[in-house]
Order: structure tokens, then sequence, then C-alpha cells
């Protein structure tokens, strides 16, 4: 009986030492998704996000509008549930391709690439 317990406490030890989740550590909404942790981003998407935690105000007139996730590179909800929000990009003269996702239920996704691929922002 002890030699059938010892293996799941060693288990159970390294999760903890190494601080990961049996889940895999991220939240439900980032499952299967490239992630990102919000302290690797870049300096003007941190900004960003505090902007969005302070919920303005915002430098583009189009931030904080609905986005429509037409590419479908996000799970599927109802119109509305999204919203973007601009990072700015050095040297761009326009709003260029970095942005920032977020949704409803608190998920946060990164694209540097114009919606082609998200990263789920991880906090």
């Amino acid at each position: 009986m002890l030699l059938r317990f010892v293996p799941r406490v060693l288990v159970c030890l390294l999760l903890l030492l190494t601080g990961c989740a049996a889940d895999g550590g991220g939240p439900r909404w980032a499952a299967g998704m490239a992630t990102v942790q919000e302290s690797r981003l870049p300096a003007q998407a941190r900004e960003t996000l505090g902007l969005i935690d302070a919920d303005g105000p915002f430098p583009y007139g189009k931030d904080g509008s609905v986005f429509g996730n037409f590419e479908r590179r996000l799970p599927a909800h109802k119109r509305g549930y999204y919203h973007e929000y601009t990072v700015p990009t050095p040297g761009s003269r326009d709003r260029g391709a970095r942005r920032i996702v977020t949704g409803q239920g608190d998920e946060i996704y990164y694209t540097d690439d114009h919606y082609d691929s998200f990263r789920a922002v991880l906090r």
C-alpha cells in the first residue's frame, strides 16, 4: 500500500515545486492556445493593458470597439463579446498591426500580426 502512495506524493510535490497546476497551469480559456506572460509582452502592450485596467483614456478612437472575430482565430461568442485595443508600434505612421483583444470572461489576447494569430496573455 505504501508503495502505491509514494509516486502520487512525489508527483504532487513536483507540481508544487515547479509552480504548475495539474491542468497545465493556465486558465481554462487559454487551453490549446499559444500563451505569453504579461511581463514578456512589448512595453507598449503592457502600457495598453494598464489603460484597459484603468478604463482609459485611450489614445485611439477605435480603442474599445467591438472586435468581430471574423478570422475565427478566437473561440466563438456572440457579437460584442470581444473588444479590441491598439498597441502602438514605434515608427508606424498608422495604428500598426499590434492589438490586444479582451473578452467578457476576463480573457486577454495579444496579436502582433493584425489578427493572423493570437497568444493568450497570462497575468
